[in-house]
């Protein structure tokens, strides 16, 4: 029992040795979701429902990218735009797959999702916020600009990125495989944009414009669209 005793106090020590020091609790970064979806695939809307469920959670960032694919069926989808296509072709190659397809969700850059499977998803999600964390990202609003930090435990090379998304958008579907109907979308991404390469060898510090409203989201990923190593949102 005083060997149990002993080593609380010397982990509480050691804790609070840290803080003083200004050093990182390594901390478990949100688990990013990925939905490539259409307006116009006819398969799409219960994985575009379970987004909205996602969108809820503090401890996932959920994202729809909207892809443009589809549009020749009869119906241009007005939140698409040709880069989320080549993201989902990059990490199609990436992960050695031949096709592209929607519903599709990638879970922190690595896990495939086919469809709107809510138990594989979640299975997912459960394992990869159960994973060590080496990396901790810190944003920071001042006016319309954001501070962006992060520290890692290990180098490599990483691409930082930031995009917003509106909450809540909805679209009247007039032609194509959802003609008729009325659909609601969480977490529409937009403004995706590349800030830089990062090392990991030192701290990082970058400052980005996000004027606007619109959720904030810093992404750190392995270079040529690997396992995405750490998150954060500024609502």
């Amino acid at each position: 029992m005083d060997k149990v005793n002993h080593m609380k106090r010397m982990l509480s020590c050691l804790t609070a040795a840290f803080v003083g020091l200004g050093a990182p609790l390594w901390a478990q970064s949100p688990v990013v979701v990925e939905l490539f979806t259409s307006q116009g695939c006819s398969s799409c809307p219960p994985a575009d429902a379970l987004l909205h469920e996602l969108a809820e959670r503090d401890d996932v960032i959920a994202i729809a990218l909207h892809v443009d694919y589809w549009d020749y069926i009869g119906w241009k989808d007005e939140f698409a735009d040709p880069a989320y296509s080549k993201r989902q072709r990059n990490y199609a190659s990436e992960g050695g797959r031949r096709s592209i397809y929607t519903p599709q969700m990638i879970v922190n850059g690595e896990t495939d999702i086919v469809g709107a499977k809510a138990m594989k998803l979640s299975a997912a999600i459960s394992a990869h916020a159960a994973k060590p964390s080496a990396m901790v990202v810190t944003l920071t609003r001042d006016g319309d600009t954001v501070q962006i930090g992060a520290t890692t435990q290990a180098a490599g090379k990483y691409v930082v990125q930031m995009l917003r998304y509106q909450p809540f958008r909805e679209a009247r579907i007039t032609r194509g495989e959802n003609a008729g109907r009325t659909l609601a979308y969480a977490n529409v991404a937009q403004d995706w944009q590349v800030l830089g390469n990062w090392d990991g060898r030192s701290p990082l510090s970058l400052s980005a414009n996000a004027a606007g409203t619109e959720p904030v989201v810093v992404l750190v990923q392995h270079a040529k669209h690997g396992p995405i190593v750490g998150a954060a949102r500024l609502r």
